[in-house]
């Protein structure tokens, strides 16, 4: 499992622990100093012997490059803040389908609607609907139920159990 701490927070604790072993200390009391097992402070030594410091450094991340770059992301934001109505749709409400489509149609990167959703939220975005309240909503009329009403009917309930 790997430990918890950034790739630069991790390098460092193995740079760390290289410099302790050059003074001479044991492979258990760096360990401990570094809060390691010693099985991974004898690894990190034997790195060191075969290639120097440079065989402690932060590996880069596999994996592919990301579809969209910084540019491009930011491309997005700025068409995402401008609005549906603006990116050519009838009313004001993103989707992952239209989020989708328009990152294929201006930005030239293909993504399925289900990741779009996981896209946005890395970029800070998160889902909100539109409240949908009936044209004939009377808010007094609730209120006055929550007031009178609803107390009369909860006063029952207890009377009854």
């Amino acid at each position: 499992m790997r430990p918890k701490g950034s790739a630069e927070q991790l390098e460092y604790r193995r740079r760390l622990a290289a410099e302790h072993l050059a003074e001479g200390k044991s492979l258990t009391s760096v360990a401990q100093m570094v809060k390691a097992s010693p099985s991974s402070v004898k690894r990190w030594k034997d790195a060191l012997q075969r290639g120097g410091m440079d065989a402690l450094k932060a590996k880069p991340h596999p994996g592919h490059e990301p579809r969209l770059n910084s540019k491009k992301r930011k491309q997005l934001l700025r068409i995402l803040l401008r609005g549906p109505v603006d990116a050519g749709y009838s009313n004001d409400l993103w989707t992952c389908a239209r989020v989708a489509d328009v990152i294929e149609r201006r930005l030239g990167v293909k993504y399925h609607p289900d990741y779009v959703g996981t896209l946005l939220h890395r970029l800070g975005w998160t889902c909100q609907l539109p409240e949908q309240r009936a044209r004939e909503r009377d808010p007094e009329a609730i209120e006055r139920w929550r007031r009178e009403d609803w107390p009369r009917i909860k006063r029952g309930l207890r009377a009854e159990s």
